[in-house]
């Protein structure tokens, strides 16, 4: 949708169109949610949501959205190469809302445009039934909002699209409507020094909770991509050295996840250091035993980092699982990252009255 938003404006002006856009898919599939097409009143189409597999089927139903008002869903799912049927031969499914928008959507559509003009992030939240609602969701809103706004604001944190509500509610929550979050930002960072299995694991997890991964270390023979293949970057360098050019770059923001996990005094104490200089990180993290905790602080008080800095630092990093391989200490590294990015108490939910979407 972002490709063809200034197109959506200018066609609104003249008079209403249709949307329609990816909201849901499962499996293999063309295009990721947020995919979007234009269908005018005259028939002329632009954008698309696949590689020609359902284009032409969205087009009708656009039609009778365009002369009706009433937005509604296309799903398809497989279709043989061969066959008549209308789908997708990759073999996965996509869900498509088609939607009309009218010169009363201008406002949001100019707003969501300045915002992108910017480079701030933001997301459109559209209620998935036939008498559509919009929202704009920005970092730091507050208000409330059908029900959904705290998860369509972690979808936003996470930079990935998504639906939430519906059937996603428990009994509590059930009136909340099913709401398709279209997120216009790149996804947050997640920068791990050091290059051990320990890193392995986690830039695996980060990975699947959506954070664009960097491995960072100085020793070459051991921080290669072949390595650290769920990584989107692995980086030679000293990891203190790496974290200062990219803040000096830009590169470096509130939602950005540091976790120092090098087990080498001479690496992940100028790490830490550069990464307590750095204000309004969204986690600092350090890995290691009670003992080395007590002994790093000495460390970084020596090179002059101050006590109210120091207690931005997490460490012991982890909540308390038990964890022993590597892959527990990423499961329970993981938890306490989405715990502090939620503010959420980490405690089991059987021991906690209330809904679980608070």
């Amino acid at each position: 949708m972002r490709a063809l938003l200034d197109q959506l404006i200018e066609l609104v002006t003249a008079g209403p169109v249709v949307l329609a856009r990816v909201v849901d898919t499962t499996g293999a599939g063309p295009r990721d949610p947020g995919a979007a097409m234009v269908v005018t009143g005259s028939g002329a189409v632009f954008g698309s949501l696949s590689v020609g597999c359902v284009e032409a089927t969205v087009v009708e139903t656009a039609r009778d959205v365009l002369a009706t008002g009433q937005a509604t869903t296309d799903r398809f799912g497989y279709a043989a190469a061969e066959g008549i049927e209308v789908g997708l031969t990759c073999g996965g499914e996509l869900e498509v809302f088609i939607e009309r928008v009218d010169a009363d959507r201008l406002p949001i559509l100019t707003r969501l445009r300045r915002r992108l003009g910017a480079s701030a992030p933001i997301a459109l939240a559209t209620t998935l039934d036939t008498t559509t609602e919009w929202k704009l969701l920005c970092p730091g809103d507050s208000e409330r909002w059908r029900g959904v706004d705290r998860d369509a604001m972690a979808r936003l944190a996470a930079g990935r699209s998504g639906i939430v509500g519906g059937d996603e509610c428990d009994a509590v929550d059930a009136t909340r409507p099913r709401v398709f979050v279209q997120v216009f930002a790149t996804p947050p960072r997640m920068i791990l020094a050091g290059a051990n299995d320990f890193v392995r694991a986690l830039s695996r997890t980060g990975r699947q909770l959506g954070y664009r991964v960097t491995v960072v270390d100085a020793r070459e023979t051991f921080t290669t991509p072949a390595r650290f293949p769920s990584a989107h970057e692995v980086v030679v360098d000293w990891p203190h050295r790496y974290l200062a050019a990219e803040h000096e770059a830009g590169q470096i923001d509130s939602r950005t996840v540091i976790c120092v996990l090098t087990h080498d005094t001479k690496f992940d104490v100028p790490m830490i250091a550069a990464a307590l200089d750095i204000e309004n990180l969204a986690f600092i993290g350090a890995l290691g035993s009670r003992r080395t905790h007590a002994e790093r602080l000495n460390r970084l008080r020596a090179a002059g980092v101050t006590d109210t800095r120091l207690r931005r630092l997490k460490s012991p990093l982890g909540l308390d699982l038990d964890a022993h391989t590597p892959d527990e200490t990423a499961i329970s590294i993981a938890a306490q990252i989405l715990a502090e990015r939620s503010g959420a108490s980490a405690r089991p939910l059987d021991e906690l009255d209330g809904p679980i979407h608070r």
